[in-house]
């Protein structure tokens, strides 16, 4: 069987005859042709996976040959070959989308080399990435077996995260399923550490960077009078998702270094991000900032003080710098900083919340339609991405760049698909979040949280004097025991946070200089 009917194009394709049996023997079809109108009634009428095109032929040229074809059959992968190495006929041929280019006279080797490149990349790719990973996977199990640290976790995450987007290229679902049981373990695992360490967290120096240490610890040491600076905080943001919006800020910036942080439990926007931006635990915004802060069972918005708490931190560093801030929650608000992007570039630091994700998240609940755009991580990354392609956030990082502005993005908590319910009971005055509750007389499985019966040990305050905090493990959401079935065929397999969980916790701080 052959691997690919190859229709090779040149003049004086007599002379190729050697190339041709080469590659016969390699098992590929090779149909040849003398000249560029022959080419096209050709691929008109037969099916072929490559075409191999002499630049320089009579009649119909090279390029004009390639003109024809790609109107035709825009898909059809061709190789440009040529004797010629001006640079208009390079220009012009990689600007008509040529799958590669060579320069006569070429041996049988680099036509071989083209045609794997071209033809079976993919083959090749799922091959060499599910071998690599059978030889990690025996590492990764080892190294949660001794994990022991926050260090420890945050490498072990970035390795999962690392292929679980490899295994996207590969055709075969079964690695795809073994990795996704490994992080099934690791976030089991996982939540018998935070449950563990946590509050030691708080009374302790061995820490890792929390979001109310990231602003203090991370940025301000990056705030420099020579330049200024860009900080986005894009809500919702998981690591998965930032690593496939790289490759298009690598397009403008260039990362000076990335660090990981763990977002405060509950990992909820009320909590983390007035946390990123106050410098605060929940406790102390609660206490030094009464008319601010709101919990969970106040009416009213809860994160509509940050901007004030985000001046209150730079007077308490005593920081001399000239600051504004944005918060991005509708397409125009995004179109109309654009437009305005001028006046904000003579700020010392611009602090920019963008909505997006968040409301991406959320949506999938509510929407059937974004349910079935965003089924899987998977899609949920490629949604992600799509829109940022197309985003006003991508014209505001372009013209920073322009501007000479440091970039710094970041998020606040990330978020998991929930897939198992969980029972709890209370009181009707319990928080309504479906990954954390908090409240009075929780009734629940103990198996299935981490309940903090002193909340003040983690810095959290109390809606009443024997308030509890609850949060989920793993994958699980909160259920109620009344009308148990339509609330978890309602919220099963959607994307929700404050919980335990690493696409929670654990979450990227990246530092970046315009190229």
């Amino acid at each position: 069987m052959s691997l690919a009917k190859i229709l090779w194009v040149d003049d004086e394709i007599q002379n190729l005859k050697p190339h041709i049996l080469f590659l016969e023997k390699k098992d590929y079809n090779v149909k040849p042709c003398t000249n560029g109108a022959d080419a096209i009634q050709y691929v008109q009428s037969e099916s072929f996976d490559i075409v191999f095109l002499d630049e320089n032929m009579p009649g119909l040229s090279g390029l004009e040959t390639l003109s024809e074809i790609k109107a035709k059959l825009p898909n059809l992968p061709i190789i440009m070959i040529t004797k010629s190495e001006e640079e208009y006929i390079m220009e012009e041929a990689i600007g008509s989308k040529i799958a590669d280019y060579l320069i006569k006279p070429v041996n049988p080797n680099q036509i071989l080399l083209s045609l794997k490149k071209n033809l079976d990349t993919s083959r090749l790719v799922s091959q060499k990435t599910t071998s690599n990973y059978q030889q990690e996977f025996r590492k990764i199990a080892m190294d949660l077996a001794m994990v022991n640290t926050y260090e420890d976790w945050i490498e072990l995450y970035r390795k999962l995260v690392h292929w679980e987007i490899q295994l996207e290229s590969i055709a075969d679902p079964g690695m795809a399923e073994i990795l996704e049981s490994q992080k099934t373990e690791a976030n089991s695992q996982f939540f018998k550490f935070i449950k563990k360490n946590y509050a030691d967290w708080f009374a302790g120096n061995d820490k890792p960077i929390l979001s109310h240490t990231l602003f203090k610890e991370v940025v301000v040491p990056h705030l420099s009078a020579e330049q200024n600076t860009l900080m986005i905080v894009i809500d919702n943001l998981r690591y998965d998702q930032l690593r496939v919006l790289e490759p298009i800020i690598y397009e403008y910036y260039k990362t000076v270094e990335e660090i990981p942080f763990y977002s405060i439990l509950p990992t909820a926007t009320q909590y983390a991000r007035n946390a990123i931006f106050s410098g605060l635990t929940p406790l102390d915004m609660e206490r030094k900032y009464p008319n601010y802060w709101k919990n969970d069972t106040d009416d009213g918005g809860k994160n509509l003080y940050e901007s004030e708490f985000l001046s209150e931190q730079i007077k308490r560093l005593n920081l001399k710098i000239k600051h504004e801030f944005y918060k991005i929650i509708s397409l125009n608000d995004g179109k109309d900083l654009v437009n305005n992007f001028s006046k904000i570039k003579e700020n010392d630091l611009t602090v920019l919340v963008y909505n997006f994700v968040d409301m991406l998240s959320h949506s999938r609940t509510e929407m059937e339609m974004i349910k079935e755009l965003a089924s899987d991580d998977r899609a949920y990354r490629s949604l992600t991405l799509s829109w940022f392609k197309n985003s006003p956030l991508l014209e505001i990082i372009q013209k920073a760049k322009q501007a000479g502005l440091k970039l710094i993005i970041t998020t606040d908590h990330g978020t998991i698909n929930t897939k198992r319910p969980s029972k709890v009971i209370g009181d009707k005055n319990i928080s309504a979040n479906l990954r954390y509750k908090t409240g009075k007389s929780l009734s629940f499985n103990d198996k299935e949280v981490y309940e903090v019966k002193n909340p003040k040990e983690i810095f959290l305050p109390s809606i009443y004097m024997s308030s509890s905090f609850i949060f989920a493990k793993e994958d699980y959401f909160f259920a109620y025991p009344n009308n148990y079935n339509h609330f978890v065929k309602y919220y099963k397999n959607t994307y929700q946070h404050g919980g335990i969980s690493l696409e929670e916790m654990i979450i990227p701080c990246l530092i970046l200089e315009p190229k």
